[in-house]
């Protein structure tokens, strides 16, 4: 934590990392896990993303108009979502920081390539709950062990068939749950402490900037040509993240 490069780092990554979600409304973890962990260890990225991430979610998550309707939804995907991060964090504690990087950097390649290839599926209204059960429960712990909040639970919503607005405040509620889980559980294993606090809330301020930066720029720029770049540079920065795993173990 002492590193000189540390903080013009945590300024341009958490910079970035908001204007990508001003721009297409997710991406904020993925993007600060993503250049955060080539220079620091998964925990320490995790932690620091925290504060940020909760401000952006939580203007996503109460903005919009359709809060009562998305909730009644989707309510017990949400809880499942979030009361299985726990138990993502236990593995995270007690695991091999170089095997839990190479799971952040797959998951992250997997991410892109659905975004490539336009994946989606639709779940039959009779079974909703059911797979709103497992693939919140998959979600939830993945959150707690690669700070990955997207998958599959971003896939799930999508296959509801819900209108964009929706849908937008749907993932914002569902990255708000598993940032608040995410946050409690790493107080409760020791990886964030007062200091990490302080500087997670210091990288509040570059995201926030980044954030209302991309709402601007989204309206100038073709949203299609600025997801494939992104969807480009998360599968590089996931390939990259594997290579160095394997290369220097």
């Amino acid at each position: 934590m002492d590193s000189p490069i540390l903080i013009p780092l945590i300024i341009g990554v958490f910079f970035l990392a908001g204007l990508v979600k001003g721009i297409i409304g997710l991406g904020l973890p993925t993007v600060a896990l993503s250049l955060m962990t080539v220079t620091t260890n998964l925990p320490t990225a995790m932690a620091l993303m925290l504060v940020p991430t909760f401000t952006t979610n939580l203007l996503q998550a109460v903005t919009g108009g359709h809060l009562a309707v998305v909730l009644k939804r989707i309510w017990l995907f949400l809880v499942c979502a979030t009361v299985t991060v726990w138990l993502g964090t236990l593995v995270l504690k007690d695991a091999n920081l170089s095997l839990m990087s190479a799971l952040l950097g797959a998951v992250l390649v997997i991410y892109a390539l659905m975004g490539f290839s336009g994946f989606s599926f639709q779940t039959p209204s009779a079974r909703e709950k059911p797979f709103g059960i497992l693939l919140g429960s998959i979600n939830g712990i993945l959150t707690g062990m690669v700070g990955s909040y997207a998958v599959p639970g971003v896939i799930y919503l999508q296959s509801l068939g819900l209108a964009r607005d929706p849908f937008v405040q749907a993932m914002g509620l569902l990255f708000l749950g598993s940032t608040i889980a995410l946050g409690a559980s790493l107080s409760g294993t020791g990886l964030m402490d007062g200091e990490m606090g302080m500087m997670s809330a210091a990288a509040t301020v570059p995201a926030i900037a980044g954030f209302f930066c991309g709402q601007a720029i989204r309206k100038r720029l073709s949203e299609a040509l600025f997801r494939t770049l992104f969807y480009c540079g998360i599968l590089a920065l996931g390939l990259f993240i594997v290579v160095r795993v394997l290369l220097l173990g």
